[in-house]
């Protein structure tokens, strides 16, 4: 299972790489160094600081909050979907039940 950090922490080393980006040739490099004294796996530390770019708008992409809005909107068309088949069944049933030629 995935390690789990808090928000706090994933700002903060995010910032840091960031800060002092400028002091290491790539960003790769300064990612594996601070996410080494940060106790941090390099691959995470790099996707915080892309989703943070994208986040600012310096890199192109999905931004977290338009993909919170998209897992919304898709569970709220699920609710909606499975909302609409309760409707439709019922819809069915009842009109057999007033159709005059089955009785």
């Amino acid at each position: 299972m995935p390690k789990q950090y808090p928000a706090e922490v994933k700002d903060r080393a995010v910032r840091m790489v960031l800060d002092h980006q400028g002091d290491y040739p790539s960003l790769r490099a300064a990612c594996v160094a601070i996410g080494e004294r940060l106790g941090i796996s390099r691959a995470s530390l790099q996707r915080w600081v892309a989703q943070a770019q994208v986040d600012t708008g310096a890199k192109p992409g999905l931004s977290s909050a338009e993909a919170e809005e998209i897992k919304a909107l898709k569970a709220e068309n699920k609710r909606l979907r499975e909302a609409n088949e309760i409707l439709r069944s019922a819809s069915i049933f009842f009109a057999r039940e007033l159709d005059p030629r089955q009785h």
